[in-house]
């Protein structure tokens, strides 16, 4: 009797379920985005690329606890609009009874593209009454064919320069008082703070305890940084001087955060001028790519930071 020649398994949108998954996770397509019910639409790899401030559109999302900024919108609105890390009841949205419009960076998405959901949330807060509040964003939010994505809404030459909160205070308009589930919400929010100053373009300290960080999100290519990473480490220079070390990187939306651990006992302005001398250096070791390739010991100082990365989104 013949043998059963093996049938390679493909989803309906022709990608192997054993072949990593194109979102760049790292896992098999099938563990990942794969699905038996179907195709699905894979997530935007980098949805806020072509903005100035994309490196701290990602920072604000992921890991900043407590921070606001003003957006400038691409075209004139009634309202002035305002971003911010997390929403009183962690609202992806919400307009003041004073008309002040905020929308929530740190929520869950319901789409395969980040843009597309801060896009509809925009939308909503332009278009919503005063006192009311988005509870989720998602495709049921604005139902247009238009599918407009934030980059179509918002001045994408600017630049971000985010107001750092120690709590959660500014959810309140002034000389208001939080009750009810507003006020508990409140309470575990500064509760859960931890303290985190922004020290540079995209570069927050964190103090997460029992030690502190710093984080970085990056806007080179995850290639090209990690190339100029290696080259750091391979010459000892890869770290912010005495009481600071490299401690890994990690993605999220499309970019590279590397992150180092730092020396608890001093303050945060302290690393400020360390944190700009390492930038130099960076900038230094990518444009030095151009012409000298890496050597044998600064590849095998890439292959062990490579080892070091996560991906968070």
């Amino acid at each position: 009797m013949a043998k059963r020649s093996a049938v390679k398994q493909r989803t309906t949108d022709g990608i192997n379920p054993r072949q990593p998954c194109p979102c760049g996770s790292g896992k098999r397509y099938k563990a990942c985005h794969g699905s038996s019910g179907g195709p699905v639409e894979l997530p935007v790899a980098r949805p806020l690329a072509g903005l100035a401030g994309e490196c701290e559109l990602v920072a604000l999302r992921e890991f900043v606890p407590s921070a606001t900024v003003p957006l400038t919108l691409a075209k004139p609105a009634e309202r002035e609009v305002t971003l911010a890390t997390v929403l009183s009841m962690a609202s992806a949205a919400l307009v003041r009874a004073d008309g002040t419009a905020l929308i929530g960076l740190q929520v869950q998405t319901r789409s395969s593209d980040v843009s597309r959901d801060m896009a509809r949330a925009l939308r909503w807060v332009l278009e919503a009454e005063d006192g009311a509040a988005l509870p989720v964003v998602g495709p049921e939010t604005d139902e247009s064919p238009d599918r407009e994505r934030f980059q179509d809404m918002v001045d994408v030459e600017q630049v971000l320069e985010p107001t750092v909160h120690t709590d959660f205070s500014w959810w309140m308009p002034e000389g208001e008082e939080p009750t009810g589930e507003v006020a508990l919400s409140l309470e575990r929010a500064n509760a859960a703070i931890m303290p985190t100053e922004r020290i540079g373009p995209a570069a927050y300290w964190v103090d997460a305890g029992d030690r502190c960080h710093l984080r970085w999100v990056r806007p080179e290519s995850e290639e090209q940084l990690m190339l100029a990473l290696a080259r750091l480490s391979a010459r000892g220079v890869l770290d912010l001087g005495e009481g600071s070390r490299y401690a890994g990187s990690f993605r999220a939306h499309g970019l590279l955060v590397p992150v180092w651990d730092l020396d608890s006992e001093k303050h945060a302005r302290e690393w400020t001028e360390p944190a700009e001398q390492l930038g130099e250096r960076l900038t230094t070791a990518l444009a030095s790519l151009e012409n000298e390739p890496l050597t044998s010991e600064e590849r095998r100082a890439r292959d062990g930071l490579i080892g070091r990365q996560i991906t968070i989104r």
